[in-house]
């Protein structure tokens, strides 16, 4: 194993000044990200788990044996700092994206297969959601966590919206080139419209609607993370949540407020409804006793056909 570490140097760069070939590996994996339509944050993520790999080995993956792969994958799916297995999972899925892409299938098949994560999300409730949309103290951050919840937005999408793209007259906020490079509009909420005008009054932002210290002006979706954290240890939340825990919120609140499910599929921007599915084992819908449309239809009453 060689591991060496220069400061000041990102992963990726460790990674090409320990193994020069590299540089083309992320030059061909740039190309088909944006060839096959995929989001930067899965090239980012792909390119820094192959690079940890590099780094570790000294070689490039095709040159390292099998059994030496495993053992690697091994160490790290019982690494004790990471109790989710996230390192191990992320590792896998950089390395058959790369073994795919040099047209090495019989190396991706030959990974360990992944079992899909059967945890449900955790939900905050509409006391919990209260408490948190009133712990910061600065109307940025209140407004922002707010309008995560009320939109059921991702935190890619919180900081790609452009003023423009928030239509006070129509109620509209549009989300475009998203997940799987869909564009989508969802409605925005009257209190909503108040505290981003209010906001938008007092912090005057430049076309991004939230700027941040990014090179092109946007906030980070890091930053998004820390304003979460802090404002929670502000609360009495026990719950295990993150930010996207804002987005789960949405959904699983507007399936009990009686939405339907397509609807919300679409809203939520999921390209399948089994994955907008999951949302029905946490909400806490109404149970309604079976019966025939045809009794609602003339609206029959209840127990009309006793003596």
């Amino acid at each position: 194993m060689i591991m060496r570490k220069k400061s000041g140097f990102t992963i990726v760069e460790q990674a090409i000044v320990l193994v020069p070939e590299f540089e083309k590996v992320v030059r061909r994996l740039e190309q088909q990200v944006t060839l096959r339509g995929q989001s930067t944050s899965t090239l980012k993520n792909y390119i820094r788990r192959i690079a940890l790999f590099v780094i570790h080995f000294g070689k490039l993956p095709e040159q390292i044996d099998p059994e030496e792969i495993n053992d690697y994958l091994v160490s790290l799916a019982r690494d004790p700092k990471s109790p989710s297995r996230s390192s191990f999972k992320h590792m896998v899925y950089g390395l058959r994206y790369y073994y795919r892409l040099l047209g090495m299938n019989k190396s991706a098949i030959a990974l360990p297969s992944l079992k899909g994560d059967t945890k449900l999300p955790v939900i905050l409730n509409q006391s919990e959601l209260k408490e948190l949309l009133a712990a910061p103290s600065l109307l940025k951050q209140r407004v922002v966590l707010a309008l995560i919840y009320s939109a059921g937005l991702r935190g890619q999408e919180v900081i790609n919206l452009k003023i423009s793209d928030i239509d006070f007259e129509r109620k509209t906020i549009h989300i475009r080139q998203s997940k799987y490079k869909k564009d989508r509009v969802v409605p925005l909420a009257g209190s909503m419209s108040v505290g981003l005008k209010k906001y938008l009054a007092a912090e005057n932002p430049h076309l991004w609607l939230f700027n941040g210290k990014e090179p092109d002006g946007r906030y980070s979706v890091k930053g998004l993370s820390w304003v979460m954290r802090e404002n929670l240890k502000k609360t009495s939340i026990k719950k295990e949540v993150s930010l996207h825990s804002l987005r789960h919120s949405y959904a699983t609140h507007l399936l009990e407020q009686g939405l339907n499910i397509v609807t919300l599929k679409e809203l939520l921007g999921h390209a399948d409804i089994t994955t907008t599915m999951i949302y029905l084992h946490v909400a806490q819908c109404p149970l309604i006793k079976p019966h025939s449309p045809l009794d609602t239809l003339y609206n029959y009453p209840k127990n009309a056909d006793k003596v």
